[in-house]
């Protein structure tokens, strides 16, 4: 679909209850492929590549929370879609929460998984990026000539027996698609718009006290070393009475550590609220 000049490249499948799922920095649609049989034979799935990310274009501009937020705004309006429950995952999570700051009644309910936007606390990987000379070195570690030899590294290691997890799986991906230079571009882009050296610079919880929050469930892997799992804690004392699930054992992608549990979850948050 073309919005604003731009392609914006997103699947739409299923029928029911509208289910808009965001994905994070350096993500996709791909982050969510678990899921779409688990959900689209009851519900009506919508999962966009954002601007700067998968297959969708990446051009100079805005990669700001509100952005990325009006983009979704204006792709439900081309696909005539009043209402939606959203589903945000890191960088995701933020945007369903600007979304919803700025267009609540556009939004049914919110689903946080491991969110930014709640803490000030993130990875020094992230915060890396914020660094003067960052598109340089990526420019280097992500080279072609870099990634093959990591993933000849990784095959070596997988002979013997090592197995990576839902968390190096979905990070590589993204991680690889830094050798193109317009997706270098829209990552650091992207990632100075909510941090800085010392973390996070963008929080919800002063703007969570002057909305009216929908039913939200917050989702979290215990094992999350990119944003603490403290975080979904701090989120409910901001606000209360939103649901809280901690997948034990899980890392920063829970919804890919176990995608049956996810699912279930999510249908049952969907059936069970008004």
């Amino acid at each position: 679909m073309q919005l604003h000049g731009h392609e914006l490249s997103y699947l739409d499948t299923g029928e029911g209850n509208v289910v808009l799922f965001i994905h994070g920095i350096l993500g996709s649609r791909r982050n969510w492929s678990q899921l779409i049989d688990r959900m689209d034979d009851s519900q009506r799935v919508i999962v966009p590549d954002l601007f700067g990310h998968g297959e969708s274009s990446k051009p100079m501009g805005d990669y700001s929370l509100s952005s990325h937020a009006a983009t979704l705004r204006d792709l439900l309006d081309r696909l005539e879609i009043a209402t939606v429950t959203l589903v945000g995952h890191s960088l995701g999570g933020g945007i369903a929460m600007q979304f919803y700051y700025l267009f609540p009644e556009r939004v049914d309910r919110l689903v946080l998984v491991a969110s930014g936007g709640l803490g000030r606390e993130v990875s020094g990987l992230l915060r890396a990026a914020t660094l003067p000379g960052a598109e340089t070195v990526l420019s280097l570690v992500a080279s072609t000539w870099m990634t093959s030899r990591l993933q000849a590294l990784a095959m070596k290691a997988g002979k013997v027996g090592w197995k990576p997890g839902a968390d190096v799986g979905a990070t590589w991906r993204g991680f690889t698609s830094l050798a193109d230079r317009e997706s270098r571009r829209a990552f650091l882009a992207t990632t100075r718009s909510v941090v800085d050296v010392g973390g996070q610079t963008v929080s919800a919880h002063d703007k969570l006290l002057d909305v009216e929050a929908p039913p939200t469930l917050v989702v979290w892997g215990s094992k999350d070393r990119i944003i603490p799992a403290w975080h979904a804690l701090k989120a409910r004392e901001s606000v209360p009475g939103i649901r809280v699930e901690l997948f034990e054992g899980a890392g920063h992608y829970p919804h890919l550590d176990d995608p049956d549990r996810f699912a279930e979850l999510l249908r049952d948050f969907v059936a069970t609220t008004p």
